[in-house]
């Protein structure tokens, strides 16, 4: 369990640094395309493709820490028991999806590194997006079936210690 947490703690710190970046390189295009003219060609590509691979990156810490929306309108006048059934009836539910994902992005991996596609004014290559999300998809997979078959409790003591 404990390496699903560090797994999830790395994707998250990796995602701060590609928000980080994605802010830096904006700030530095629109100062320079307001006060000199000049400007990074392709920023909105390259912001787009970080962003994309960043939310891929977070969601493994947000399953962790049950960051998810959790819709409890009918549910909130349920047994305690109730309610537990359902969380991990949902993060069963959480897991198959996050397969699914993770299997579909790997065969979109593939695809274009195979087809060398990418961006259209820089040509930054898609699969690079995709090589960062698969990993991060996979383990918010692994995350939400171990919450699934022993519950919610396990992650909360290991990140205390």
């Amino acid at each position: 369990m404990n390496f699903l947490y560090r797994g999830a703690q790395t994707c998250a710190v990796l995602a701060g640094v590609l928000l980080t970046v994605i802010t830096l390189m904006t700030c530095v295009s629109l100062i320079g395309r307001n006060t000199t003219g000049w400007t990074l060609v392709g920023d909105f590509e390259l912001s787009g493709s970080a962003a994309g691979a960043a939310i891929a990156l977070f969601m493994p810490w947000c399953q962790l820490k049950r960051g998810n929306i959790m819709v409890d309108f009918f549910t909130a006048k349920a047994s305690a028991a109730t309610q537990a059934r359902l969380d991990r009836f949902g993060a069963l539910l959480l897991a198959l999806a996050m397969g699914l994902m993770t299997w579909r992005t790997g065969v979109g991996a593939l695809s274009a590194w195979r087809n060398q596609s990418g961006s259209m004014m820089l040509g930054f290559p898609e699969w690079v997006v995709y090589a960062f999300m698969v990993p991060a998809l996979g383990l918010t997979a692994a995350i939400a079936l171990v919450q699934a078959l022993r519950g919610f409790g396990g992650f909360e003591q290991e990140s205390a210690a």
